[in-house]
């Protein structure tokens, strides 16, 4: 069983996916840790390589998180890729989202190359909305509600749909 996580950037993706991983007893992946991991930082990649090359390194750390069972948490704009998009098909997808509102406080201080302030954060997520919803198999607001209240709420969806697809 394959579940991702995907979002705009701030929405909670990590914190939530790590928390679904153990309430589910799945493995945990966060591509863009992964990255990090293996390249360094994204700003200094954006800086020194460009948007193109991080693209590249993303698609490799995504497409190596999809090959196995777990919870993973995708960049924000690993989507844009076409054979992430392809690959997701296999997968539970869980869109997270979350108002301007709530994400001021969550980008504040934030090193994330697309995203220097709430107004491109806005401009980011319009340009993305379609694409999220389209690939998206449930939909967890994160905006305000605890946590583990969310967590619950996908890890019941999760399971109640393994039953449902065992039934078939």
């Amino acid at each position: 069983m394959t579940i991702v996580l995907i979002g705009p950037p701030a929405a909670g993706k990590s914190r939530v996916g790590k928390r679904l991983a153990k309430r589910l007893g799945l493995p945990f992946v966060d591509t863009d840790a992964v990255v990090v991991s293996q390249h360094g930082p994204i700003p200094v990649i954006f800086a020194e390589y460009g948007e193109p090359h991080f693209r590249t390194l993303e698609r490799q750390a995504v497409a190596e998180a999809l090959s196995g069972p777990g919870v993973v948490s995708v960049g924000g704009g690993a989507v844009l890729h076409p054979d992430t998009q392809s690959d997701l098909a296999d997968a539970s997808v869980v869109l997270l989202t979350v108002n301007p509102e709530a994400i001021a406080a969550r980008i504040a201080n934030a090193k994330r190359p697309l995203v220097t302030d709430l107004e491109s954060w806005k401009r980011l997520v319009a340009q993305r909305a379609e694409l999220y919803a389209s690939l998206a198999d449930y939909t967890a607001d994160t905006s305000s509600r605890p946590i583990d209240t969310i967590v619950e709420e996908i890890a019941r969806w999760i399971e109640a749909r393994s039953i449902q697809e065992r039934q078939r």
